[in-house]
């Protein structure tokens, strides 16, 4: 959990091969523990799937949804230590055009263009073949601490807190537990946090 809200207001730099830089600030995750955690992969053990989560903290874990959609994770857990969280929406700073492009949008909101765990990667250019990348440190794919500016906004925001989305499955006392992190009002959001004690901190 610490690193789920550590995340926010962190910038994610994708470099994809002959194209421009682009970056967008981190402005919601969701977290995902071990084998006990109902919601997550860890709990099938390690697979050819998995084995990233199961690796040192750190990396990128990227997989697909539904056969479709890729989603990025961060590893959280020292290695062999299953964790995980999901990068669920950020904001465009820099290669705001490249990113309508791949999106197939150019007439959305910038702050919309990768509101959601399948814009993201779409945006970004975020593949399979990223799973595993090293993102503390320069390369295809990676995090750089959060700008003045941006850790100024985030500050006076607040940060909001609620269910993680979609995990019904997991049944109670893991479909609800407030692991959702979000920069409280952002207008890149994937979809507004509830209301009530669970939604703020």
């Amino acid at each position: 959990m610490d690193l789920a809200r550590a995340l926010l207001g962190c910038v994610l730099v994708r470099r994809p091969p002959g194209a421009g830089e682009c970056s967008a600030v981190i402005v919601e995750t969701e977290a995902y523990d071990g084998p006990a955690d109902q919601a997550s992969h860890a709990r099938f053990g390690r697979t050819a799937r998995t084995a990233t989560m199961f690796g040192p903290g750190g990396r990128a874990y990227v997989y697909l949804v539904y056969g479709i959609h890729r989603c990025l994770n961060v590893v959280a857990g020292p290695d062999g230590v299953p964790g995980a969280v999901l990068i669920r929406a950020v904001a465009p700073l820099d290669g705001i055009a490249e990113m309508a492009a791949r999106r197939g949008r150019s007439s959305v909101a910038p702050a919309r263009l990768a509101a959601g765990p399948g814009l993201v990667t779409q945006a970004l250019a975020i593949g399979l073949d990223l799973d595993g990348a090293d993102l503390t440190r320069p390369g295809a794919l990676w995090l750089a601490s959060p700008p003045p500016d941006v850790s100024a906004g985030l500050a006076a925001a607040g940060v909001v807190v609620g269910p993680r989305v979609g995990v019904q499955y997991a049944g109670p006392g893991w479909a609800d537990l407030p692991w959702r992190f979000g920069w409280r009002g952002h207008p890149a959001l994937s979809r507004p946090f509830p209301s009530g004690p669970a939604g703020g901190a």
